[in-house]
């Protein structure tokens, strides 16, 4: 198979309808987007620190943008990306990322996140929920939950917009609907929803169906961090204690159980369920299980400590959610080039596309007027 032809930000980018109206175009949009990138990488907290870094690399900027009316304000990125469509920059998102992720039979996981600094005034915070694929650590595409709604109404319309066929969806207990399910069916992914008491039916059904199975088991030990972390995990099929009229083409069933010890006290046993479609090995359902959480440590943490994300104080309209976007659009650039020589942390790498003009032009795949 012929390798992808990689498209690069600028023609991502241009894809984007111009939201300004009149008179109001005194700077190119792409121009002002392909800045808000390279910026994000040296470590800008808000709009005055874009626009201040834009100043510094002014004459690097003209290497690729004609700039013909000078570097954008900070109110221009403040008011560009407050009235952005995020849906069709979000679109532009996803097509860059299908064109350099080959996600077909691999696990997507679904999970929600708070951008604490985004709320004022006695509002909540925006609130995102994201797809991330495990295997590559790249972030498939994302969707605001609506205000007075929750991440049951999110998720569909993010899985709608996802190449999704072949995948194995997780999803933690919020996600555990039964229409849900079918959607992931629909589109010809397989789904793992963990269970909790939000479907009490189905989680007595679940307690019930692991009474006196204890034949197949998978133990783990996770040591780190001055903890340590024992789980077994079984599976059993479905026979006919998850209803499949309801919870579509529902396969197995699995349970995972967990003790952890920390400064040696441990804590009390924790049970979880779950459900797939997918008739997975006692084996490869400890590894989905294993992988879905690492949307906490390799997005979310990545977001909060590399990025600074709930320090952001970005409030008003579109604002949150395109930068959030783009924040996600540095972090797949990072995880998609690999380091030269000696391995380094996703910190030092962004430090240093921050730092080293060559290294941005390179990873951004900027080409010279």
């Amino acid at each position: 198979m012929a390798p992808r032809r990689r498209i690069t930000l600028v023609h991502c980018l241009s894809e984007i309808e111009d939201p300004r109206v009149g008179n109001g175009k005194r700077h190119d949009l792409v121009e002002v987007l392909v800045i808000a990138v390279c910026a994000i990488f040296a470590e800008v907290q808000g709009f005055e620190d874009m626009a201040e870094w834009a100043q510094v690399k002014e004459s690097w900027l003209r290497r690729f943008l004609r700039l013909e009316n000078g570097i954008p304000s900070h109110d221009t990125f403040n008011r560009i990306l407050r009235i952005l469509d995020p849906k069709r920059f979000e679109q532009a998102f996803r097509r860059w990322v299908s064109a350099v992720v080959r996600a077909f039979g691999a696990q997507v996981s679904v999970d929600g996140k708070s951008l604490r600094g985004s709320a004022a005034g006695g509002l909540s915070p925006v609130h995102m929920v994201s797809a991330f694929a495990t295997g590559l650590g790249l972030v498939l595409g994302q969707e605001k939950v609506a205000d007075k709604s929750n991440e049951i109404t999110a998720i569909p319309a993010l899985l709608e917009a996802l190449a999704i066929e072949g995948c194995l969806v997780s999803i933690d207990a919020m996600g555990a609907q039964r229409e849900i399910a079918r959607t992931i069916r629909d589109m010809g992914a397989d789904y793992l929803l963990a269970v909790k008491g939000n479907q009490p039916s189905l989680h007595e059904a679940l307690e019930g169906a692991f009474v006196g199975h204890w034949d197949e088991v998978h133990k783990a030990v996770q040591t780190g961090h001055g903890r340590h972390v024992f789980q077994i995990y079984r599976t059993v099929p479905n026979s006919g204690e998850v209803d499949t009229a309801v919870w579509v083409d529902c396969a197995i069933l699995g349970r995972v159980d967990s003790v952890r010890i920390v400064q040696g006290k441990a804590s009390p046993l924790q049970t979880r369920y779950y459900i797939s479609s997918r008739a997975l090995s006692t084996a490869q359902f400890a590894a989905a299980v294993r992988d879905h959480w690492g949307i906490e440590n390799r997005l979310h943490w990545s977001l909060d400590v590399i990025f600074a994300e709930d320090a952001r104080r970005l409030r008003q309209d579109n604002a949150p959610q395109n930068f959030s976007l783009l924040t996600k659009r540095a972090l797949n650039l990072l995880r998609q080039q690999p380091p030269e020589g000696k391995k380094k942390s996703l910190r030092l790498r962004r430090k240093r596309i921050g730092w080293d003009d060559g290294a941005r032009m390179t990873l951004l795949g900027l080409s010279p007027l």
